[in-house]
C-alpha cells in the first residue's frame, strides 16, 4: 500500500512545491518500474478509484465475479489499470459506469499515457507467483470461510432459525465449488453441509435412511480394511480376553456386534497355541436379523467353526438375532456357571445412552445384567469423543473437529478407490446421525473415556489394566500402515489410538467388583444344540 500513499502526497503537492524533501514524480515512476509495473505515479489515482469500484462490486455483488474467481488464476499484474478493467468487464461493468464525483476518467488514453518505463535491472523484477501457491491460498481462504459458515449455521439451527440456516447452507454449497472436495476440509465440509441440509430441508426423512443391516455390515468391512481403528479395537480386546482366560478349560465369549466375525479368527488361533492345549470355546454372536430370511449369523458361525477345526480348537457357536442391543435378554445367551465369560463390546454401548421418560435407562439395565453374569472380563472400545451433549452447537463443533481428524487419518492411509469411498460412507452415516437426528433416533451418542469410567464404576465394575502385551500388539499393528501420524498411548491402564495429538478411540477392560453377600443370577444351563448353533 505504500506506493498509493506516496502518490497521494505527490499528487496534492506537485504543482505547488518542488522541495527536495518530497519525492518527485519521476522518482516514484522509477520505483514502480523497478517493481515491474507499467504505470505512472500520476495515473495511480485513477487505478485506486477503479480498485475501490472493484471492491464495491465484490462486496455487494459477489456472484457477479464468482465464476471469474473460481476459474481464473491471477498472477502479479504489471499493467494495473488493464488488470482491474478486465475484472470489471468480467462482471459486465464498463469503466464508463464508474461514478466518482468530480473525477474525469479518460477511457481512451493517448499513445503516451501508458509508456513502458524500462526496469532498472532484470533481477529487480518481481517474479510471478506460482500457480499452485495461488490456488492453495484461495482454497485455504475458502476452507476457513466454510468452517465459519458451518458454525454459524449450527448456531441458527440451535436457535430454531431454519430460514437463516437454509440460506447459509445455499451459500456454503456455492462456496464448496471453490475448494477440493476430494480431501481435506472440502471433503469434511461437504459431509457436514449434506447433514445440515437434510436436517433443515427434509426433516421428515431424518432417521429413515440409516441403511439396511447388510449395507452397514458391508461398509463396516471396508472401514475395517482401510484404517487401523477397528483392527486396534479387535487386537487389543483379544489380548485382554486371552489373558483373562488363562487357566480356564471352558470359555465363553459374548460379542455384542458380530459383524462378519472379523475379530475372532485371531483369538481362535491364539487359543490353539496356548500352553497345555486349547480350551472349549463358545461364541455367542449378536447381530441384526437377515432381511432376506437367510440365517447369516449361522453362516458366519460355520466359517469360524471350520477355522477352529483346522487348528484343533473345540468350538460351539450360537447366534442371537436382535434389531437393537437392548432387546437382548440374559436368558438368550445360555451362560453356564462353569464357564469363564468374556463380554465384548466394540463401539456398541454408546447406542444405549438415549433416554426415554417412559422406561428405565437402557444402559443401566444392560450394565446391570452384564454384572449379574459375573463375567471374567468386559472389554469396551468406544469413540473418544463427546457427541452426546444436549446443546446442538456444542455437539456439532465437537463432531466437526473429531471427524476432520478421522478423515485426515483415513486419507493418509492411502486406501485405493472405490474401497476408500465405501470406508468414508461408514463415517458419513455416523456424521449424519450425530447432526440430523434427535431423541431415540440419535444412536451415535459417543462419550469420552472419562465418562465411561465413571459410569462403569457406578455400575459395579473396576478397571483391569491392559498390559504391555496389548500395547506392543497395538504398536506393531501401526507398522502395517504407511501413515506416520497414528499414535498409541496408555492412559490409566487403558489404551487410545489417535491421529497426531488427538485420541480417536479408547479401549478399556473391566471386571466385576466383589460385593458382600452378592448373589449370582443363574441363567439357563449350557445349551449348544439349536438351529443356529454349530459344534465341532
Amino acid at each position: 500500500m505504500e506506493p498509493y500513499g506516496n502518490s497521494g502526497g505527490v499528487s496534492s503537492s506537485a504543482s505547488s512545491s518542488s522541495s527536495s524533501s518530497i519525492t518527485k514524480p519521476h522518482e516514484i515512476d522509477g520505483y514502480l518500474a523497478e517493481a515491474g509495473y507499467k504505470v505512472r505515479s500520476s495515473d495511480l489515482r485513477h487505478v485506486a478509484q477503479r480498485l475501490e469500484r472493484l471492491e464495491n462490486v465484490m462486496v455487494n455483488s459477489p456472484n457477479d465475479l464468482a465464476h471469474f474467481a473460481s476459474d481464473a488464476v491471477i498472477y502479479n499484474p504489471s499493467d494495473l489499470a488493464s488488470w482491474v478493467d478486465s475484472l470489471l468487464s468480467a462482471s459486465d461493468l464498463s469503466i464508463s459506469d464508474l461514478d466518482f464525483p468530480g473525477v474525469i476518467i479518460n477511457n481512451h488514453p493517448t499513445a503516451d499515457t501508458w509508456t513502458e518505463i524500462p526496469p532498472i535491472s532484470a533481477a529487480a523484477s518481481a517474479p510471478p507467483q506460482n500457480h499452485h501457491q495461488v490456488t492453495a491460498v484461495m482454497e485455504e481462504d475458502s476452507g476457513i470461510r466454510l468452517v465459519q459458515l458451518l458454525v454459524t449455521c449450527a448456531e441458527s439451527v440451535q436457535r430454531g432459525d431454519l430460514a437463516l440456516a437454509g440460506s447459509i447452507i445455499e451459500t456454503m454449497q456455492a462456496l464448496l465449488t471453490r475448494v477440493n472436495t476430494g480431501c481435506g476440509i472440502g471433503k469434511v465440509a461437504g459431509y457436514f453441509i449434506d447433514a445440515l441440509s437434510r436436517r433443515v430441508f427434509t426433516p421428515q426423512s431424518v432417521g429413515s435412511d440409516g441403511g439396511s443391516a447388510h449395507e452397514n455390515e458391508l461398509l463396516y468391512h471396508y472401514f475395517y480394511e482401510a484404517c487401523p481403528y477397528l483392527k486396534f479395537a479387535h487386537f487389543t480386546a483379544n489380548q485382554a480376553i486371552l489373558e483373562a482366560f488363562h487357566g480356564h478349560d471352558c470359555v465363553h465369549v459374548i460379542d455384542f456386534n458380530l459383524m462378519h466375525g472379523l475379530q475372532w479368527p485371531a483369538l481362535i488361533q491364539a487359543l490353539a497355541l496356548r500352553p497345555g492345549g486349547p480350551p472349549l470355546l463358545r461364541l455367542t454372536g449378536i447381530g441384526p436379523p437377515s432381511p432376506d430370511g437367510r440365517d447369516s449369523l449361522r453362516e458366519i458361525g460355520l466359517r469360524l467353526a471350520e477355522l477352529a477345526r483346522s487348528v484343533n480348537v473345540r468350538f460351539a457357536f450360537r447366534g442371537v438375532a436382535a434389531s437393537r442391543l437392548e432387546d437382548v435378554k440374559p436368558w438368550m445367551l445360555q451362560v453356564s456357571p462353569k464357564e469363564a465369560v468374556a463380554v465384548n463390546s466394540i463401539m456398541q454401548l454408546h447406542r444405549l445412552l438415549g433416554s426415554d421418560s417412559n422406561r428405565n435407562s437402557p444402559i443401566e439395565m444392560m450394565l446391570g445384567w452384564i454384572r449379574n453374569l459375573n463375567p471374567k472380563i468386559v472389554t469396551v472400545v468406544e469413540q473418544e469423543a463427546d457427541h452426546n451433549k444436549a446443546g446442538f452447537l456444542e455437539r456439532f463443533t465437537e463432531a466437526l473437529y473429531y471427524y476432520s481428524n478421522m478423515f485426515d487419518s483415513l486419507e493418509a492411509c492411502g486406501a485405493m478407490q472405490p474401497d476408500k469411498t465405501l470406508a468414508e460412507m461408514y463415517i458419513q452415516r455416523e456424521i449424519c446421525n450425530v447432526v440430523c437426528c434427535e431423541g431415540l433416533a440419535r444412536v451415535e451418542r459417543h462419550e469420552p473415556l472419562s465418562k465411561w469410567r465413571t459410569r462403569l464404576e457406578l455400575a459395579g465394575f473396576s478397571p483391569l489394566h491392559l498390559g504391555s502385551n496389548a500395547f506392543k500388539q497395538a504398536s506393531m499393528l501401526l507398522t502395517l500402515f504407511s501413515a506416520e501420524g497414528y499414535r498409541v498411548e496408555e492412559k490409566e491402564g487403558c489404551l487410545t489410538l489417535g491421529w497426531h495429538s488427538r485420541p480417536l478411540i479408547a479401549a478399556s477392560a473391566w471386571q466385576v467388583m466383589p460385593l458382600p453377600e452378592a448373589t449370582a443370577t443363574a441363567t439357563n444351563p449350557l445349551g449348544i444344540v439349536n438351529h443356529s448353533a454349530n459344534h465341532v
